[in-house]
């Protein structure tokens, strides 16, 4: 039973489909997907081509917008728009501390959590498509994660597709976990120094708080264990385009003066611990370096091993001279996995996904190089999230891409700049632009 409702000027429907968890094994075990289907009030009855929406991560379920929000008004405009929650994310039979158990033990646990990369949620669109559409063709919008999901479309099942549109996503077609973050480490020290460049004043002020943490090491309200290099993750903020500016609202309430002396603020604690967290996304951590997996190599905790070939990093030896501790950003850690009470059960999970080296391959060169659906990208021009030379190689490969290169938004310029930046995307997948 489908139960629709109305929020200004949409119509909203909620939908959930059955699909298998290996889609090798179509008579086997079963998971369930949550999709939220979105059309204009005035446009409720028509006979619309369908968009659906594959959301940044991994880990993440669809934005919850509140009537035409961010770019969703603009492609209500003519399309009838699917936000689906990717496996294991949202309402789609979540994985987390709580649920995974019922697989068993770690080892299970892992097993079950290789079939949550873009190749399977690709296969998870295709079956809901075929159920939604009658097998119409469709579009779709591939944010960061979700436009490596969309590389992946283009590779294994391009027949389903009207058109492709992919904001902050391309990803390399061949880089290893370690390829990845070599280049990564360069881009998070250079917006770091146009942080300190924008608010020097953070400079003393995140030293003071590393220093305190490093000393400390203390425990948050919520139980989050703030080490120094966690702090430092904080730096995750910075790929956004108000990111910069809530980093620095952020650090300059840090502490308060108690009859015990100096200690960090409930404010600060409460939103550090908010923002660190992955209890709401718990997948982001247990399979982000498994989403470059696919030549036979373990990631091995990529992001940790490339981070010890970038001693500035090092905030205990940033403190013993007079350098500035360095933020980092969007990397995942084993020393998370100690951290985060909402990880602190699956860290065995995760060393055993970390150790696998039988990921296969995720694109198809030969078929992107012989692509024809029309297909458009926005690269932001020093994305800290993505590489933009491995974008632009990837955009080189896909036969009859567009490219919209800017250093007008950050990552998140699909939300920053919203109608526009689809309405230039979308003209052009038709030549319009």
């Amino acid at each position: 039973m489908t139960l629709s409702y109305r929020q200004p000027g949409v119509v909203l429907t909620d939908r959930r489909f059955t699909v298998p968890l290996d889609h090798d094994t179509p008579d086997g075990e079963t998971i369930e997907l949550y999709a939220r289907e979105v059309v204009a009030s005035d446009k409720a009855d028509a006979d619309l081509p369908w968009l659906v929406y594959l959301q940044g991560g991994p880990g993440f379920g669809a934005n919850r917008f509140i009537g035409k929000q961010a770019w969703l008004g603009r492609a209500l405009e003519e399309y009838r728009v699917l936000l689906l929650d990717q496996r294991g994310t949202g309402a789609s039979t979540p994985a987390n501390r709580q649920t995974l158990p019922l697989r068993g033990g770690p080892r299970e646990q892992a097993d079950y959590l290789t079939r949550f990369r873009a190749d399977s949620i690709v296969r998870d669109c295709e079956a809901v498509r075929h159920r939604l559409t009658g097998g119409a063709l469709w579009t779709v919008l591939g944010q960061s994660f979700g436009g490596f999901c969309t590389v992946n479309y283009l590779s294994t099942a391009p027949e389903g597709l009207r058109a492709a549109v992919i904001t902050g996503g391309l990803p390399s077609l061949d880089a290893h976990a370690d390829d990845v973050y070599r280049a990564a480490y360069p881009r998070i020290e250079r917006k770091v120094a146009a942080h300190y460049t924008r608010y020097p004043q953070d400079v003393e002020r995140a030293r003071r708080i590393a220093e305190y943490v490093l000393r400390h090491e203390p425990v948050l309200n919520g139980g989050y264990r703030l080490t120094v290099e966690a702090f430092q993750s904080l730096g995750i903020l910075l790929g956004g385009g108000e990111g910069s500016h809530r980093l620095h609202f952020l650090l300059e309430n840090a502490f308060v003066r108690t009859a015990q002396g100096l200690t960090l603020s409930d404010s600060f604690q409460e939103e550090v611990q908010a923002l660190l967290s992955y209890a709401g996304h718990p997948l982001y951590a247990l399979v982000h370096e498994a989403i470059y997996g696919q030549d036979g190599r373990p990631t091995a905790w990529s992001a940790e091993r490339v981070r010890a070939r970038f001693p500035q990093f090092d905030a205990a030896k940033a403190l013993a001279g007079d350098g500035p501790v360095l933020f980092t950003g969007e990397s995942v850690h084993p020393w998370m996995f100690e951290t985060d009470p909402a990880l602190r059960p699956l860290r065995e999970t995760a060393h055993l996904l970390a150790e696998r080296t039988d990921w296969t391959p995720l694109y198809d060169p030969a078929r992107l190089a012989a692509n024809e659906v029309p297909v458009a990208a926005a690269i932001y021009h020093d994305d800290m999230y993505v590489d933009t030379a491995h974008a632009l190689e990837t955009a080189r490969s896909i036969r009859g891409l567009r490219t919209w290169v800017t250093d007008e938004f950050e990552h998140d310029g699909v939300r920053a700049g919203g109608p526009r930046v689809l309405d230039r995307l979308l003209a052009l997948t038709r030549d319009e632009a």
